[in-house]
């Protein structure tokens, strides 16, 4: 490369895996100019260090054509699964009468209320799903609520019923938070984090309101990294389903990056691959994340994700994680067990001089790959190659389960332990192993989209235009807040469910508007 091409025509693209923090540069042509894979380390922060700094030593002098570095993080959903660093928060339930029978937060494991929910409470408020008033809002039981919870909540999160048809009363609420608490106190509002369904809603925007500072601290730390090799550049972070949000968009809704990690994955195994039709499967150091590419993205669940224990309503990838990867523990009898020793895989397992025979160490006994140094006992072989033949198995069953009975369809094998994964599986059309798949997860993030969505109620007879228009609206605004450019924003998703038992016939609409990333 030469210092006179265009500036700031390359980005990076981060993503901090349970094993492995990988880094690669794109160029303008999505062509990949440097990468690497570092052990994630025990604050996770230090492995993001060594991981972008050995890309950017890679670069040289070229460092300076850097212009965009687009993150893909497990610091959210790992706070939520640890317990750990969360934020303090009261929950606000706009819906009473008609909501009193179901308590906020009900069924949430009793560890995790502890941790981090302050008080809750359900005032008169709410709407019906064709967005009429159900009462007005309590404004003054609300500032009375607020007032016994200040100076002991890092943030509010307010949930109103139906508040997708009608934000109206979230939004009033904001407004007396604003005054009562003060410019300190962050404020979840439901009707910007969820769909239909109070009860998950409610849950998905607490939820968020805890990692509020988690996502300053995964901020700052990035700023830091960068500003260490003096850079000044745009930054973002890759959300549930393989798109972009500036970083500033992702620190208002951290828990939209929980399920980051393997639609990266899946997004780079598309474009490596030249695949837009796939089963993926993303090999790690923990973990083997499989999923379904359908037209080059990721193929949605039809349920809810539940996330430490609390039930949720995002549409996140459809995801079948298997509790096997390069450092999964071998036990006795030669069965894969569902620890592994992770980012510790180069001290402990057997070829790396260790003492810990791990999933690696029987790939490389059958001979599926070279790593390491050190000899495999001879004592252990039969353990092991009866290893290979249990995660042989396990695999297979689990690309039975994603192909939902299609067969013929490729497998695409990606991740830092793609060895561990046969050249032929039954039911499938062929292995793929694309070229740089050992960091495909990196490169997902950085050849992602932005994007925004909008779910609403609308009228399925007079008035159904303009509200879907509406709704169409909203989500390319919200596309363009997160980052995109607003000449190229489209619509990508859109439906159209009737909706059963209203007084007047209704649809369920779901949109979502996505484009390239905004000009520097």
């Amino acid at each position: 490369m030469r210092t006179s091409d265009r500036t700031a025509d390359l980005r990076v693209g981060v993503d901090v895996g349970g094993t492995n923090t990988d880094a690669v540069v794109l160029d303008a042509a999505n062509r990949i100019v440097a990468s690497t894979k570092q052990p994630t380390s025990p604050d996770v922060t230090a492995g993001m260090r060594a991981a972008v700094s050995a890309v950017l030593a890679e670069l040289g002098e070229d460092r300076s054509r850097v212009g965009r570095v687009m993150l893909g993080t497990t610091h959210a959903v790992n706070a939520i699964l640890e317990r750990r660093r969360l934020g303090r928060v009261a929950a606000v339930r706009l819906g009473a009468p008609s909501s009193l029978s179901i308590p906020p937060l009900e069924s949430w494991p009793d560890d995790l209320r502890r941790t981090a929910v302050v008080s809750t409470t359900t005032l008169r408020g709410g709407y019906y799903v064709d967005g009429r008033s159900l009462a007005d809002l309590d404004r003054d039981g609300l500032r009375r609520f607020l007032g016994a919870v200040a100076g002991r909540v890092d943030a509010i999160a307010l949930t109103g019923v139906f508040s997708p048809a009608s934000p109206e009363q979230e939004l009033q609420a904001a407004e007396i938070t604003a005054e009562e608490l003060g410019p300190d106190v962050a404020v979840s509002l439901s009707h910007e984090i969820g769909a239909l369904g109070l009860l998950e809603r409610e849950n998905a925007t607490v939820l968020n309101a805890m990692l509020y500072r988690v996502a300053r601290h995964v901020r700052d730390a990035l700023q830091a990294v960068l500003d260490e090799h003096g850079l000044r550049v745009s930054r973002y972070f890759t959300q549930n389903d393989g798109t972009l949000m500036e970083v500033d968009f992702a620190a208002r809704y951290p828990v939209l990056t929980i399920g980051s990690g393997p639609a990266n994955s899946i997004r780079g195994a598309a474009y490596l691959s030249g695949f837009s039709d796939a089963i993926v499967a993303d090999v790690g150091g923990t973990s083997t994340d499989l999923g379904v590419l359908v037209n080059g993205f990721p193929r949605v669940s039809s349920v809810g994700a539940e996330i430490g224990g609390v039930r949720t309503n995002f549409r996140m990838p459809d995801i079948l994680a298997l509790a096997l990867g390069g450092g999964t523990v071998i036990d006795g009898d030669g069965v894969p067990g569902i620890t592994s020793v992770g980012y510790r895989i180069g001290e402990e397992a057997l070829v790396f001089g260790g003492g810990t025979p791990t999933m690696t160490d029987a790939c490389v006994a059958a001979g599926r790959t070279g790593l390491g140094r050190h000899r495999v006992p001879e004592r252990l072989r039969r353990a092991l190659a009866a290893a290979v033949g249990h995660a042989d198995e396990r695999v297979a069953d689990a690309v039975d389960r994603m192909s939902l009975g299609k067969a013929g369809m490729p497998l695409v094998v990606v991740g830092g332990g793609a060895f561990l994964v046969p050249d032929g599986l039954p039911g499938v059309a062929a292995v793929v192993r694309p070229e740089h798949g050992g960091v495909a997860n990196a490169v997902g993030a950085a050849i992602a989209l932005v994007s925004g969505s909008c779910e609403t109620i609308a009228p399925a007879g007079n008035g159904r235009r303009e509200a879907v228009e509406a709704a169409a609206e909203t989500a390319r605004r919200r596309a363009v807040q997160a980052g995109a450019d607003p000449s190229s924003v489209e619509i990508v998703e859109m439906s159209e469910i009737p909706l059963s038992y209203l007084p007047e016939p209704s649809l369920r609409v779901q949109i979502k508007a996505a484009g390239p990333l905004g000009k520097l």
